[in-house]
């Protein structure tokens, strides 16, 4: 593979045999190769055990389990989307076919358009904002599609101010890319390559953190049809169409099914239907003061975000590291609890008892040996005692030593005073 890889197209799934997520996709890989074959793709689906050849898949850069790479040449190409079977076929068919496909006639652009929520057209001839355009699709292929069209080819609606021209058509309208007001290209590209609302999951909101953008999200329960749920999703749709113009460099509208997700990002059980602006480059997020009633309301919480008047919660502070670290602790507990009892009550009450059973050994050591210690101790003054002193006969001899030492002058002395005495 290694050797001769270079002379396909190659859609390699990197796992590892012990990784959970990778037994998850197998079947939806093997799907995956099934249908790359029938429809007689150039692409061939392959997997390797990136533990057997930790070589290769470090030339890759692969760091987690399963990594999703295309190959083409000597690039590499990252898939970060859903795990799905017709999302990974979509990837590997744009990404293997040419960086800028062009559209021919206006059939043909309807036909695409239709296809597709947004689209990107360069219009004009050899420039270097073409030479720039190109630059910019053999980086963000991965994401989405790039088409190159004369402009008779587009509909007759369509003014371009000046030629050469990059449009992006999406919600309806088109936009024309400029260099003054919009900055570099490939910013450009990457912030208008979503549609301004989206229904939003885990995989969009971690591609939104690359835009840049403050990301707006009506939580709701989408299989409740109640006024509340509605209303706040109309809100930001209402938002999102009609203050475009004020908003989209800055902010990506949308909606999310449930706060489950939202619950374990923010660390917090947010009450649904509800309405919170996440910033994804800093983890920080913000939540209204008040009920929002009207768009009115949701304009003027947009504006006090942008004024700093907001308050922000969140971040990515020690502290809130900490926190996370505590708060992924519980739930992983909580979860294995809750999904297999008797396993977490083997996982976490077999070492909680080794290590009561080690804590109970080495404090029964340490006292035993105390009381030992002390016994040593109070022999060691004995000895040193009589050591110090004699025994009782050497020291009865010693006294009698001392009466034997007097001179008989003294003896009689002595005598004669006992006399008195008696």
């Amino acid at each position: 593979f290694k050797e001769n890889r270079k002379d396909d197209i190659w859609l390699v799934d990197f796992y590892a045999p012990w990784c959970g997520h990778c037994k998850k996709l197998e079947p939806v890989w093997n799907e995956v190769g099934i249908e790359m074959r029938n429809m007689g793709s150039p692409v061939k689906v392959g997997k390797m055990d990136a533990t057997s050849f930790s070589s290769i898949a470090s030339e890759f850069g692969v760091r987690g389990y399963p990594t999703i790479k295309l190959l083409k040449g000597d690039l590499a190409y990252n898939y970060r989307g859903p795990r799905t079977k017709d999302d990974i076929i979509e990837f590997a068919n744009r990404v293997a076919g040419p960086l800028i496909r062009p559209l021919p006639s206006q059939h043909m652009f309807e036909h695409v358009r239709k296809r597709h929520r947004v689209l990107f057209v360069y219009v004009g001839g050899e420039s270097p904002l073409k030479e720039k355009y190109i630059e910019v699709a053999s980086e963000l292929i991965v994401y989405t599609y790039f088409f190159s069209a004369s402009e008779d080819v587009l509909p007759e609606y369509v003014t371009l101010p000046e030629l050469p021209a990059v449009v992006v058509f999406k919600d309806g309208a088109y936009f024309v890319y400029d260099e003054y007001e919009d900055g570099d290209l490939s910013s450009w590209i990457n912030r208008e390559r979503f549609q301004g609302y989206l229904t939003v999951d885990g995989f969009t909101l971690y591609e939104l953190g690359d835009t840049g953008k403050l990301v707006a999200i009506a939580v709701i329960d989408d299989k409740n049809s109640s006024l509340e749920h509605t209303r706040l999703k109309s809100i930001i749709q209402e938002v999102a169409r009609d203050y475009r113009d004020r908003f989209h460099r800055d902010f990506q509208f949308g909606h999310m099914d449930g706060n489950d997700y939202i619950n374990s990002l923010l660390m917090d059980d947010l009450t649904i239907p509800t309405i919170v602006v996440l910033n994804t480059s800093n983890q920080q997020y913000f939540l209204p003061d008040r009920h929002i009633e009207n768009t009115e309301d949701m304009v003027q919480f947009i504006n006090n975000i942008l004024d700093g008047t907001a308050e922000a919660q969140g971040g990515d502070g020690v502290l809130q590291r900490i926190r996370r670290i505590v708060y992924d602790a519980k739930s992983t507990v909580v979860s294995v609890f809750k999904s297999s009892p008797l396993l977490g009550c083997f996982l976490f009450g077999l070492p909680l008892g080794v290590i009561s059973i080690m804590c109970y050994g080495i404090c029964t050591a340490d006292t035993d040996g105390g009381v030992d210690e002390h016994e040593a101790i109070k022999k060691e003054n004995s000895d040193r005692e009589l050591t110090d002193d004699g025994s009782e006969e050497e020291q009865e001899e010693e006294k009698n030593g001392k009466y034997t030492a007097l001179s008989d002058g003294e003896l009689k002395q002595k005598d004669l005073l006992e006399k008195k005495k008696d």
